[in-house]
């Protein structure tokens, strides 16, 4: 067991670590790095000098770009102690009621006062704060606090932080995915950590990086992609570590059909590497210049410095593209390996579990896909409309070999928890997407031949009857 330290080290922010920041309802992913220059809602800051604090402390963004930790016993409300209003119908909206203009507070600030005493000034100088309810007094503050204060919170990544952003900052990126879709789709999935799991998404790697913090480590991951290569990007802001991605395969979606087929030559060559390895000799090995033995050309000696310098950059010429064509023959040749590791994984057709979260057409791929899960092993299918969804349920019940098939919609709906206020947002997602879930059966392909079929109805029995003559 580690001790005290260890374990306070893991929660710690470290130089190299992937963050996630976040201010109000904002969130914004980062790398530390040293000495860059962080922008974050219209605020610059050395995210470095977060180092050594842990996860989840509150900074307050200083002259220069330093961070220095917010103490937490700061008042929560600067105005508790005024009086309040009972009635807010009287107060008239008008924008005189505050003394301060604009110029006032940029002044302010260049005077280095920080935001919650910028907030204490506006306070005092409305003529309307006195008469507001309490309850309008706390909106206000609240406002106040968020366009002035100057804090950022550094969190450590998670798959609800990431959801989270995405769906707030681009949520065209993850097909609209919401993180409480998110969280059904690995339950219904049943992700844990030493099962075999296949991916297909198009979601920036959200989906993939979720499912790989939920196995800790520990398993195998298929990624089926469609396209040149796979797109990991969220798996990168999870900032997993080195062992991780030891359990992460891929295997591109164009050459299942070859896979299942027996088909599938992973030892094989690709059929324009010879190709290119040909120009490349060709273009390393030019033909021979003529030789210039002529007594009479002799006389243009005085250039042979020239042409002893050219013959040198002709040479490094000659070296950089040897080099290029190295590396490429290099990642040719671990592109093979790891294709040819995912397709061992891949043929004993005996995965753990199947997630599909796809801005394609899920129903091809979902015939495909399950073909490689052992029996009794659940699966789930996202889209953000309930039509491909309706369709892979009908081919299902067709085909069989499923139980168990659900296709529901998910539904969210945040609520103001407050002292006498609390009642439901105003405001909330319009929905989250739709999910189909069922779990695999053993079908008994391999019939005998003397067998009848399942349409026949059995034959009746012939009655004997007695021939005494």
């Amino acid at each position: 067991m580690a001790d005290n330290g260890d374990d306070d080290a893991q929660y710690r922010i470290k130089e190299g670590d992937y963050v996630v920041l976040k201010r109000g309802d904002i969130f914004k992913a980062m790398q530390i790095q040293p000495r860059k220059k962080v922008i974050f809602e219209k605020q610059w800051f050395f995210l470095d000098k977060a180092v050594g604090h842990l996860y989840s402390t509150k900074f307050e963004i200083l002259s220069g770009g330093n961070l220095q930790p917010k103490k937490p016993k700061d008042p929560e409300s600067p105005g508790d102690a005024k009086e309040a209003g009972t009635d807010n119908r009287h107060i008239l909206d008008d924008g005189r009621s505050q003394k301060l203009t604009r110029d006032d507070i940029e002044t302010l600030k260049e005077q280095g006062l920080k935001g919650q005493e910028i907030v204490q000034q506006l306070i005092e100088n409305s003529s309307t704060f006195r008469d507001k309810t309490e309850f309008a007094q706390d909106k206000y503050i609240k406002k106040k606090k968020k366009k002035y204060e100057n804090t950022v919170t550094v969190l450590k990544p998670s798959c609800r932080i990431l959801a989270m952003m995405y769906h707030g900052r681009e949520p065209g990126k993850i097909c609209h995915l919401r993180y409480d879709s998110l969280a059904q789709m690995l339950t219904l999935a049943n992700i844990h950590a030493g099962s075999k799991v296949l991916v297909f998404e198009t979601c920036a790697g959200l989906v993939l990086g979720s499912v790989m913090e939920r196995m800790g480590g520990y398993g195998s991951v298929i990624q089926m992609y469609p396209g040149g290569g796979p797109v990991r990007a969220g798996v990168e802001s999870f900032g997993f570590p080195a062992h991780f991605h030891d359990t992460l395969h891929d295997f591109p979606i164009c050459h299942v059909n070859a896979l299942l087929a027996g088909t599938l030559d992973t030892a094989a060559k690709d059929p324009c590497a010879d190709e290119k390895q040909s120009n490349t000799a060709e273009e390393q090995n030019p033909p021979e210049a003529e030789p210039r033995g002529s007594p009479e050309e002799q006389s243009m000696e005085t250039n042979a410095g020239d042409d002893t310098a050219a013959d040198q950059e002709k040479k490094e010429r000659e070296k950089l593209k040897e080099a290029k064509a190295q590396g490429k023959r290099v990642k040719l040749e671990e592109k093979r390996k790891k294709l040819a590791a995912a397709a061992s994984l891949l043929e004993g057709r005996n995965a753990d579990g199947l997630i599909i979260a796809s801005r394609f057409h899920p129903c091809p791929v979902l015939m495909v896909l399950l073909k490689f899960l052992s029996p009794s092993r659940p699966f789930v299918v996202y889209s953000q409309y309930k039509e491909p969804l309706i369709e892979c349920y009908t081919k299902l019940k067709e085909q069989g070999g499923t139980v168990s098939l659900r296709l529901a919609d998910t539904w969210l709906r945040h609520y103001q928890v407050l002292p006498n206020r609390t009642h439901p947002l105003l405001l909330m997602s319009g929905g989250g997407g739709y999910l189909l879930s069922g779990t695999t059966v053993a079908t008994d392909r391999a019939k005998p031949a003397g067998s009848q079929r399942a349409d026949e109805p059995a034959p009746k029995r012939l009655k004997v009857t007695d021939t005494e003559g």
